[in-house]
Formats: C-alpha cells, structure tokens, sequence
C-alpha cells in the first residue's frame, strides 16, 4: 500500500474513521441542541405553524420507533441503537470511501443521538422516549436526527446502486451509465 490517490490505506481508513466520527458528533450536537429548544420553546403550548398546510413545531415524547411502533418495546430500540453504533464504530475503521465515511456519520449520529434519548430521558435508562417536534402534518412527527438518517439511507443506497463499494473501490458494471457501451 503505497498510498497514492483513492488507494486504502491504514492512514487513510484511520483519516476517513475520524472524518465519520465527526460528521457523527456534529449530527449529535445538531440533533440535541434542536430537541432543547423544542423542549423549552414547545412544552405546553400549541403547535407552531413552519410551512403552513405542511410543516408544523410540536413537542411529543415517542416510546416507539418511527410512527410511534413498538411503544412497549423502548429497551429494544435503545438495544437495536447500541448496536448500530457500536457496527459503525466498528467497521467503520475499514473505510476507503469519503462517501461512505459522511453516510456512515450521518447515521452514527443520528443513531447515536436516539440512543441518548433511549437512555437518559424519562421515564428512565433505557425506557427513555426521543423526543420529536417536526410534524408533518399529521403523517408522522420526527426531529433532526431522522432527517439525517434518511438522509444516510438515500445516500448510502445511491452509493450501493452506483458500484461505490465500503473501501472505496468501483463495482464494475454496476449501474452506472458511462460504465455501459452505447448502441451496437
């Protein structure tokens, strides 16, 4: 491993390790700065209009996953949370993609976020409820980590789709149109 540009090495995957780490950490930060404010600004009070007829600000505590599944089953999520972090953290050492290492980030942290809620908000440890306060006009109600974890998934999809594999290399005919001749 010489080192040259888009090879894998031990410096580079340690590099891209970091870069996940930190991309994870400031979707934290974002994440549970945003669920302060919605704790002060939104308790007890009416709901916000944002983006009317679409976007509304109000303050909910979700027991469940996304649509409020699995409401008496909060220690699995906070399990299932855990879990996920520590596979990144894990895995994520091998990386050879900066693409991959900014997904990866986006969903350590949006995971890694929901796992403090899990733990160290009421009702208790690992019985905690996240709190959520975008509402979406009635379809669900999530907050900034989920957007960032669908935002992980389309861009983790995309890279799959278009060949981009975990160390960083091509998938050869993956779909990806310049990779296809033209008409015979």
């Amino acid at each position: 491993m010489t080192g040259e540009a888009g090879e894998r090495t031990p410096a580079r995957a340690h590099g891209l390790w970091l870069w996940m780490v930190a991309v994870g950490l400031a979707v934290v930060a974002a994440d549970q700065l945003s669920k302060l404010w919605a704790v002060s600004a939104l308790t007890d009070r009416a709901p916000i209009t944002v983006i009317p007829g679409l976007i509304d600000f109000r303050l909910l505590y979700n027991p469940g996953a996304a649509f409020s599944i699995g409401r008496d089953s909060t220690w699995v999520f906070a399990v299932a949370a855990a879990s996920i972090v520590t596979g990144i953290l894990y895995y994520g050492r091998r990386l050879g993609s900066p693409a991959w290492a900014l997904g990866l980030g986006l969903a350590l942290g949006g995971a890694a976020s929901h796992l403090l809620d899990r733990l160290f908000r009421d009702p208790g440890f690992a019985h905690g409820h996240v709190v959520d306060f975008i509402d979406y006009k009635g379809f669900f109600v999530g907050n900034v980590a989920d957007i960032f974890l669908v935002g992980a998934a389309g861009l983790l999809m995309v890279l799959s789709v278009r060949g981009v594999q975990f160390d960083g290399s091509r998938e050869t005919g993956a779909a990806d149109p310049s990779s296809h001749p033209g008409p015979a």
